[in-house]
């Protein structure tokens, strides 16, 4: 199965640039800083197959969710976190030529650890899948992680995100926090958990990513530039951004 292409064709990336400070960044994982479109697709197949489901229905609802949650509907008796950790720390191991960084997601992160400012990685992907994946493509582990096994409920429930928050010690209204992320479900988590939210075009049509209520929405995250440090907070300029219509 080939890699997804969003079509944005008729979409005015033009915005023109604003820099917003933050106090931290909270980034999900895939469709964020990597994209596995590819290797998820060929693990599901493999799973749907070994449960008797459909990959095609697995996938129609699986994006930005955690594989519990979509087990507890499809599977209930395969819906217990030790197989999914089980199953998802296999992925990495069976597919790491099939997955790739989001362009903009290395340099990023890079100048955030350079700068020793606060950020997370709030996924729901288990701890197998997210730590077999920055090991495959040598990219930094988070100092904090949120993770499917940290909450109860998963995305769009905002519970991973306000973790994030307390994580970071920015559960206080006054910090200003963003999420990045790309898929629906998880830009209104964000949003529910009360932070600002960046919206990548990276799996999701333009239509679905916009109607779930981001701030900003990108085509990835070469559009995102770390500026300066001040005061312990985070500039950044957001570049070349969906015009959204009022």
């Amino acid at each position: 199965m080939g890699r997804t292409i969003i079509d944005t064709m008729g979409a005015d990336f033009s915005a023109p640039p604003v820099q917003v400070t933050f106090d931290g960044l909270l980034f999900d994982m895939d469709g964020t800083i990597i994209d596995s479109t590819a290797a998820v697709e060929k693990h599901w197949e493999a799973i749907g197959n070994e449960i008797g489901v459909s990959p095609e229905v697995i996938l129609q609802t699986s994006h930005g969710r955690r594989s519990i949650d979509i087990l507890k509907e499809l599977a209930p008796e395969k819906a217990t976190m030790e197989y999914v950790q089980y199953m998802e720390g296999l992925l990495p191991k069976n597919y790491g030529d099939d997955a790739v960084e989001i362009p903009g997601a290395r340099t990023l992160l890079q100048e955030l650890i350079d700068r020793k400012k606060p950020w997370a990685i709030v996924t729901s992907g288990s701890l197998p899948l997210v730590s077999g994946w920055l090991d495959v493509l040598s990219l930094p582990h988070p100092t904090h992680l949120i993770s499917a096994e940290s909450v109860q409920n998963g995305k769009p429930d905002p519970a991973c995100y306000l973790l994030g928050r307390e994580r970071l010690e920015l559960s206080s209204p006054n910090a200003e926090v963003l999420v990045l992320e790309d898929a629906p479900a998880g830009i209104r988590a964000g949003k529910a958990a009360g932070c600002k939210v960046i919206g990548l075009v990276t799996s999701h049509t333009v239509e679905q990513v916009v109607e779930a209520g981001p701030d900003w929405v990108v085509r990835d995250l070469s559009s995102v530039r770390y500026v300066e440090s001040e005061d312990g907070k985070v500039t950044l300029e957001i570049r070349d951004a969906l015009v959204l219509m009022n």
